[in-house]
């Protein structure tokens, strides 16, 4: 592990392994962190792959205030690069939140998608709704479970320090598995989930909870518009559901729309075969492309 201290001084977490001409950069989603791609990262081959701790999550720094955003996480994104992999061809993988991070780099730093990326991977993300968001839900059921979260998260904001929440993971798991999981999930993901969330900083995780009712980038889509990409939705997502999917490969033409029917939101456990599959893939096409470039 190693340390990549961002612009405004937050220290994030960076977790390097594996060797290729190609490297792979993965960003988990909200409340989650870097092990969350541990199912995947075993698989992946012929490339570097680089990870890290968002701000306010895991091992990282939490988000000074006012920068627990999905903006200046794509900022922290582009540094991590710089750092890490300042040369040479990457390929992008973000689930969740993580996706939305990809929009983002997008949006702000067009010119590094275009100089730099050549394959993207969008797993179990949206481009925008999160604030009319059901969770499957009935409208007249899903609006006072998510009025009941808000009074949850007012509570949760005033921790300050992740341990007060990791001693309550236990009780979180039934939540957990509801929430983000489809049908038939092996208990030990369940278990390594509900740890992760009791990892991120309480406040931060709040704060990016808002910052995901403010998400919306279509718009910013079409910068990865050439660029090889993979569009992943689980059929029982809760979160990011299918047609939130099809809105990101309708902006993309030239995408690989995938739906997994008894999935729900956590691919990169339920579906890690797949999704390793689909990131060899994108690593694959851009092999001939790194030994001649």
């Amino acid at each position: 592990m190693s340390t990549v201290t961002t612009s405004d001084g937050v220290a994030l977490n960076v977790v390097e392994s594996g060797s290729g001409p190609v490297t792979v950069v993965l960003i988990h989603g909200w409340t989650m962190d870097h092990a969350s791609w541990d199912l995947v990262v075993g698989g992946l081959a012929g490339a570097r792959v680089v990870r890290f701790d968002l701000r306010g999550h895991g091992a990282s720094g939490a988000a000074p205030q006012g920068t627990a955003t999905i903006a200046r996480i794509a900022d922290d994104l582009a540094e991590v690069i710089a750092a890490t992999a300042p040369t040479g061809p990457v390929v992008l993988g973000g689930h969740s939140l993580g996706g939305m991070t990809l929009m983002a780099l997008a949006e702000r730093h067009p010119d590094l998608v275009a100089s730099r990326v050549a394959g993207v991977a969008f797993v179990a993300t949206t481009s925008g709704g999160l604030s009319t968001l059901t969770l499957g839900l009935p409208r007249w059921v899903a609006a006072p479970v998510l009025h009941a979260e808000k009074l949850i998260n007012r509570r949760i904001a005033r921790f300050r320090r992740p341990a007060l929440m990791g001693k309550r993971t236990g009780y979180a798991r039934p939540g957990v598995r509801w929430l983000v999981f489809g049908k038939r999930p092996v208990p030990a993901h369940i278990a390594a989930t509900a740890a992760q969330v009791g990892r991120c900083n309480p406040a931060n995780m709040v704060e990016f909870r808002n910052a995901l009712n403010e998400h919306e980038r279509v718009h910013a889509l079409p910068v990865y518009r050439g660029v090889p990409a993979v569009v992943m939705a689980g059929g029982r997502d809760r979160l990011c559901t299918v047609a939130d999917a099809r809105i990101i490969a309708a902006a993309l033409p030239d995408a690989n729309l995938l739906i997994y029917p008894g999935a729900g939101h956590m691919l990169n456990y339920e579906r890690a075969e797949e999704v390793v599959t689909h990131l060899n893939g994108l690593v694959a096409g851009v092999r001939p492309l790194a030994a001649t470039g």
